[in-house]
C-alpha cells in the first residue's frame, strides 16, 4: 500500500497499491477421494483436509480439524462455495476436486503482510474457474474473489486484491463490502457478480521513473482485520478528526496518482511522507497502534538514505515500505534496515496487466442489493 490506509475502507475512497513478485500458486485437478468432495493440500498444513458439500457449505470430513475450515483455509473454502453457489444457480454441474496451495508469502511460517489473503483468494478463484472451463475476463476474475472475500469478512477493503488481480500499480477506489455481502445472500451469487458495484473504480497507474519501491519487513505478524474492527471504536475516530483525515487522505492519493501519470518523482516523494504523516496523526489520535517501534525505525532509516518511507497497510507489524530514488545507495539502505533489526525483502514490482480500466458507476440505488 502506497496511500490511502484505512480512509479506503470508506466505499469510494482512494488508494494507490503495488503488486509484487511474492506468490501464492493453487493448482487444480479432479480428485478419485471416495468420501471428500473437495481436498486441499497446503504448505502450511501438516497433511491434506477432506471437505464434503453439505447444505451449510463445506464441512471437514470425520477425522479431519474443523476450525481449519474457517481458520488457515477460510478464504480457499470461500471460493469454491462461492464458485460451487455460481454454478449451482446457473445450473451448471459441480466435480470433485483437489486443490495444492503453495505460498511464498511467509517467511518461517510467519506471514510478512504481503497481502497472502487477496493472492490465494485470487489464485484459487482463477484456478478453479480455469478448472471449470469458465472464462473469466480481469474484472469478473475480480469480481468473484471480491465475492468470496466479504464472505470472510467484509473488512478489507480489497485494494490488495485489486492490485494481484491487475498487477502494476494500481488506483482503487473501494465498493460496499457489507453491501455485497447482503446481496449475495438476498440474491445469489450470479445477479450479484453482473450488478453495478457502486464506488468500485480500479485504473493501472505508470510506475514512477527514477525511483524504485523498498520494502523491509518488521519481524512482526498484525491482523488487518484485527485493527480495521478496533479503529470504529475509537473516539478519536469520530466527527471532525475522521472528516479531516478522510479528506487529506484522499488529496494525498490524488497527489500521488497525479505524480505517477506526470512522473514528477520529487511530487511523489512528498506526497508519500504526507502519506507517513496522516498515519503517524491517526494513530496518534486514536491511540489504534499503527505506528510501531520497529516502523518508526524503518522509516526513520529509510529518510536518512534519502528514501520517502512509510508504514505499509493497517500497520501495527508488518511491513514498510521506501521509495529511494536511483542515485541513492540500495545496498547502503539494506545494510542500514538490517542493522536497525528492519529485514530487506527481496521484491520486485510486478508489471501490469493488460486489462480495461474499470471507471466508478453511479446508479440511483446506491447499494448493489437494491
Amino acid at each position: 500500500m502506497v496511500a490511502g490506509e484505512y480512509a479506503v475502507l470508506e466505499p469510494g475512497r482512494p488508494a494507490v497499491a503495488v503488486a509484487v513478485d511474492q506468490y501464492v500458486t493453487v493448482t487444480v485437478s479432479a480428485t478419485a477421494a471416495e468420501e471428500a468432495d473437495v481436498v486441499v493440500d497446503s504448505d502450511l498444513l501438516t497433511h491434506e483436509v477432506g471437505l464434503r458439500r453439505t447444505r451449510q457449505g463445506l464441512r471437514a470430513l470425520p477425522g479431519h480439524d474443523p476450525s481449519l475450515v474457517s481458520g488457515v483455509l477460510s478464504y480457499v473454502v470461500s471460493v469454491v462455495e462461492t464458485i460451487e453457489q455460481l454454478r449451482t444457480e446457473q445450473r451448471l454441474s459441480l466435480a470433485s476436486v483437489r486443490l495444492s496451495v503453495r505460498s511464498d508469502l511467509h517467511r518461517g511460517g510467519v506471514k510478512t503482510g504481503l497481502g497472502s489473503s487477496a493472492a490465494v483468494t485470487a489464485a484459487t478463484t482463477r484456478a478453479l474457474a480455469d478448472h471449470y472451463g469458465m472464462r473469466l475476463s480481469t474484472e469478473d476474475s475480480f469480481r468473484l474473489a471480491m465475492l468470496a472475500a466479504v464472505r470472510v469478512d467484509a473488512g478489507p477493503s480489497g485494494a490488495d486484491l485489486a492490485a494481484v488481480t491487475w498487477r502494476g500499480w494500481v488506483s482503487y477506489r473501494s465498493p460496499d463490502r457489507h453491501a455485497l455481502r447482503e446481496a449475495s445472500h438476498r440474491h445469489g451469487i450470479a445477479h450479484t457478480w453482473k450488478q453495478p458495484w457502486p464506488h468500485l473504480a480500479i485504473r493501472p497507474l505508470p510506475p514512477p521513473a527514477g525511483l524504485a519501491l523498498h520494502v523491509g519487513w518488521s519481524g512482526s505478524p498484525s491482523s488487518t482485520t484485527a485493527l480495521v474492527a478496533d479503529l470504529a471504536t475509537r473516539p478519536g475516530w469520530e466527527g471532525a478528526p475522521r472528516a479531516r483525515f478522510l479528506g487529506d487522505s484522499d488529496q494525498c492519493v490524488e497527489a500521488v496518482e497525479r505524480a505517477l501519470r506526470q512522473d514528477t518523482p520529487q511530487v511523489l516523494l512528498d506526497a508519500v511522507r504526507t502519506a507517513r504523516a496522516l498515519l503517524d496523526r491517526l494513530d496518534t489520535e486514536t491511540a489504534l497502534g499503527i505506528v510501531t517501534p520497529s516502523l518508526h525505525r524503518l522509516c526513520e532509516v529509510a529518510e536518512s538514505c534519502g528514501a520517502a518511507a512509510k508504514p505499509s497497510g493497517a500497520g501495527g507489524g508488518d511491513c514498510g515500505i521506501a521509495l529511494l530514488p536511483s542515485h541513492r545507495s540500495a545496498a547502503l539502505l539494506h545494510r542500514r534496515w538490517t542493522a536497525a533489526g528492519i529485514t530487506p525483502l527481496p521484491l520486485r514490482v510486478v508489471s501490469g496487466a493488460t486489462a480495461p480500466v474499470l471507471e466508478a458507476r453511479t446508479v440511483r440505488d446506491a447499494s448493489p442489493s437494491a
